[in-house]
């Protein structure tokens, strides 16, 4: 005979864990971001979701995805239904050196991919010093 302990809490934690997700990795719609050169590239997992229903705005620097999932066929015996169903939504804040107004989106595989490219006034540049014909010291 095993005697085994069960916590209730915990077991409902972490089922709200595997269905929510937490802060840090939300299960709705996962997202990888990174940079690429002059471009920030990040993608969001969207399995199951027609195209035609992922909505995309910007208001200032706040880049929000909606997506929707449809129902399942309610004539289906389920057996497990763990993928979220209807409407849900993603908000990304975007840097100020983003270009927001050159954003670029594709969709390929239930993956939503934005290429947003590093405004021009973020970029480095090379200043050039003029000077009198006399060498002159520069001090940083």
């Amino acid at each position: 005979m095993v005697l085994m302990r069960t916590d209730p809490f915990r077991d409902l934690d972490r089922w709200t864990q595997q269905i929510l997700g937490t802060a840090a990795r939300p299960a709705v719609m996962p997202m990888d971001a990174w940079r690429d050169g002059d471009t920030f590239i990040v993608e969001f997992d969207l399995p199951g979701v027609k195209a035609d229903s992922v909505d995309l705005n910007v208001e200032r620097n706040a880049l929000t995805v909606r997506a929707e999932r449809p129902d399942v066929d309610s004539s289906r015996e389920m057996l497990s239904a763990e993928r979220p169903r209807g409407v849900f939504s993603r908000q990304v804040f975007l840097g100020e050196n983003l270009d927001t107004d050159k954003i670029e989106a594709s969709y390929h595989d239930g993956v939503l991919r934005l290429t947003i490219p590093v405004a021009e006034k973020a970029k480095p540049r090379r200043i050039e010093i003029s000077h009198d014909g006399h060498q002159t010291a520069i001090n940083a």
